[in-house]
């Protein structure tokens, strides 16, 4: 089904089949030379600047930067997780209100990409992605100053607008950069580190609150969107790319460093704002993005939000100790994406040399590992938490290290499958799927 409606709407499978076979000598010499084969998907243009013809090294420290700054959304989001206890006190409101303030940026990090995927499409990916660190960066410092729970919750807010592009643009970035019979693979880098923000957050500043209290969890990072700023404006090359009717001269690294300019021509309109909700009515989107988003909440955002709100009640665990238990989701997830992302491309391409064109529907028979095993891991994590009583044992984070595993493959699986149906549209797939993530991951944690 995929592959039909893909081809009707966007023409993706045809055009690149007929492009392929028409294909000049000059062309096919350079891509050759360029890439050892003229049999690409997609195929490049005849340009160093077209980011497919980039090389490798380039595209991973490019993609490792966007990849990272993925991470840093639910990184941000998570990161007082383990301090709900100490900033309850500090602020004199109750440990569940506290929890909002990730809840809020939950639901914001879901309607922020609609801001900056339309910009980023006219103006390029690379200076959002500047604008993005700098305002997040003074927006963390806002945090770490603040004395109220409003003015704690404002710039929390300010945050998750500020660093949501990289979330959902991503893979708009992976696509743009990376031939279909790798997507998968690189994808599931993106993949990876956005999911693994959530567990690692907590995991890491639970020594930070425990140590020198919870601000400095807002100034460290501070800190790292200033080091992140600093390596992608030298780093990070634009990816955004619209052929030219004459071959263009190869850019210079200073002339990549400082050139800021309009990318695409065509008008920027309101409704551009909103377009990928649209996405919605199309099926080989919606229903993976609804399938992402409830495997999602349970397999991730279920555990990081319980462990910090029962486990300091129920095992008397202190904030370090509460960190510590985010070690089974972040081994659970790296397992899951061996599944997810490298086992995908190899299966998609085993079915390729048997003489057949793999739909995209092919990959989804993977995702029902994923789906088993985040059913399985969460009933493992309720059932002994409560088997547990007041004495803790490692049970239920064997149970949310399995159901995290599941995640990560259902999430690599689904949005890879998503892309491949629709790759001319790749960045607004992202939003749209996160938008979907975020707005249920933020009603989930309320019931």
């Amino acid at each position: 089904m995929a592959k039909q409606e893909a081809s009707n709407a966007t023409g993706e499978y045809v055009e690149d089949m007929k492009y392929e076979g028409t294909l000049s000598i000059e062309h096919r010499a350079y891509l050759i030379d360029r890439h050892g084969t003229a049999e690409l998907d997609p195929v490049p243009c005849m340009d160093d600047n077209d980011p497919l013809n980039w090389p490798t090294r380039k595209k991973i420290i490019n993609l490792l930067l966007v990849a990272f700054h993925a991470m840093m959304a639910a990184f941000i989001s998570a990161s007082i997780q383990c301090a709900f206890v100490d900033i309850a006190a500090d602020l004199h409101v109750s440990v569940q209100r506290t929890s909002y303030l990730s809840s809020l940026m939950i639901a914001i990090l879901g309607g922020g990409p609609l801001l900056w995927q339309p910009l980023s499409h006219v103006y390029g990916r690379r200076p959002i992605f500047l604008l993005s660190l700098l305002l997040s960066g003074v927006a963390n410092v806002g945090c770490a100053v603040s004395h109220s729970y409003a003015s704690m919750a404002v710039c929390r807010a300010l945050i998750a607008i500020f660093i949501s592009p990289a979330a959902s643009i991503g893979s708009g970035v992976v696509t743009e950069t990376f031939f279909k019979k790798e997507r998968a693979r690189y994808m599931g880098i993106w993949t990876i580190m956005v999911t693994l923000g959530v567990p690692l957050a907590p995991f890491i500043f639970g020594f930070v609150a425990m140590r020198v209290g919870y601000r400095w969890i807002y100034w460290i990072l501070s800190m790292v969107n200033a080091v992140q700023l600093i390596l992608y404006f030298f780093l990070g090359p634009e990816t955004r790319y619209i052929p030219s009717p004459t071959p263009t001269p190869k850019k210079s690294y200073i002339s990549e460093l400082f050139t800021f300019r309009r990318i695409d021509p065509t008008p920027l309109h309101l409704l551009d704002f909103v377009r990928p909700l649209f996405m919605v009515v199309r099926p080989c989107i919606a229903i993976p993005a609804a399938t992402y988003a409830m495997i999602h909440l349970w397999g991730s955002i279920m555990a990081s939000i319980l462990i910090p709100q029962i486990f300091p009640t129920q095992f008397n665990l202190n904030t370090q100790q509460i960190g510590l238990q985010q070690g089974g989701t972040i081994i659970g997830t790296v397992l899951g994406e061996q599944i997810g992302g490298y086992l995908s491309d190899i299966w998609m391409l085993r079915r390729a040399r048997r003489g057949k064109f793999p739909e995209p529907e092919y990959r989804l028979w993977l995702s029902y590992i994923g789906h088993a095993l985040t059913i399985c891991g969460v009933v493992v994590f309720i059932v002994q938490i409560h088997n547990a009583s007041h004495q803790w044992n490692v049970t239920p984070i064997v149970g949310a290290g399995i159901a995290s595993a599941g995640n990560q493959v259902v999430t690599t699986v689904m949005i890879t499958y998503a892309v491949d149906c629709y790759r001319p549209e790749s960045a607004s797939v992202g939003v749209f799927i996160t938008f979907v993530r975020q707005i249920w991951c933020f009603i989930g944690p309320f019931w």
